[in-house]
């Protein structure tokens, strides 16, 4: 079986990867980015795909939702990993002597406080991995990199501070897609893709007031652009039932009453890592 997920060595998503597939053999199949990944298992180049959809604190991965439709995947599962960043240094690196600190963007914002206490620049790399790969190459002991302690494993370096994240409630959610369209049996979760029939006043209220009216519980919404004109959107929703529960049938029965476009984009049971 072929796995594919977003690289380079050390990601959250290799991370993640690896520990909800350590029980099975593995073909990893690495790619340089989120789309590459899902294009994979659309080309047939990998069984399934692990992507990450969706950060507590930076929102959802809009890159993500967008690939999958284009490639007209599944989701069969879903993982929720913890973020924990640390600051990764060589072996012998005290923290007062670090002059600049290495890791991509949004992790150095979620240090802010405590870099920002350090008096010290930063530098952007593309992945948290990358910056910690480049402390390793470089060798030295006055500079530092903000990720994960599986990067720091991975690559020999030590903890000079752990957590030193702002938020300790961060995780970040990633879908496990296949190209075959079947709901595990034990599915809790259900992804629907919902397309109105026309863009009128109050039309995602009544979208949502199905849902209400059958007490189903929606755990996410998003919206995102149809790409035909400017102002018109489709929805993404996650229903707090599997698809085999009746009343997800008849949600998406009265929605298509209405008029409104409803594709099933998956059927799934979270699995949270510790």
């Amino acid at each position: 079986m072929k796995v594919a997920y977003l690289g380079p060595h050390g990601t959250f998503s290799e991370e993640a990867a690896h520990r909800y597939f350590k029980d099975k053999q593995i073909d990893w199949h690495m790619c340089d980015s989120v789309p590459e990944v899902l294009e994979a298992v659309g080309d047939g180049l990998a069984d399934w795909g692990i992507a990450p959809i969706e950060n507590a604190i930076e929102g959802t991965i809009n890159m993500t939702v967008d690939s999958l439709l284009v490639n007209d995947l599944y989701i069969a599962g879903e993982v929720i990993l913890p973020v924990s960043l640390h600051l990764l240094g060589t072996q012998g690196t005290k923290e007062e002597d670090i002059q600049e600190v290495w890791s991509i963007p949004p992790a150095l914002a979620q240090c802010r406080e405590y870099i920002r206490s350090l008096k010290v620049k930063t530098r952007h790399f593309d992945s948290t991995a990358s910056a910690a790969a480049a402390i390793r190459e470089a060798g030295r002991n006055d500079v530092a990199a903000v990720a994960s302690a599986y990067a720091g494993d991975l690559f020999g370096l030590v903890k000079v501070r752990r957590n030193i994240e702002e938020s300790y409630e961060n995780q970040t959610r990633f879908v496990v897609v296949t190209k075959d369209k079947k709901a595990p049996a034990d599915a809790r979760k259900t992804m629907l893709q919902v397309i109105p029939s026309d863009e009128y006043t109050g039309v995602l209220s009544s979208i949502l007031n199905v849902f209400s009216a059958l007490n189903i519980n929606l755990t996410w919404i998003e919206s995102r652009p149809t790409k035909k004109k400017l102002g018109a959107y489709q929805f993404f929703l996650e229903a707090g039932f599997g698809v085999q529960n009746p009343l997800i049938e008849k949600a998406v029965a009265v929605l298509q009453t209405y008029g409104h476009e409803v594709n099933i984009l998956g059927s799934f049971t979270a699995t949270k890592l510790d």
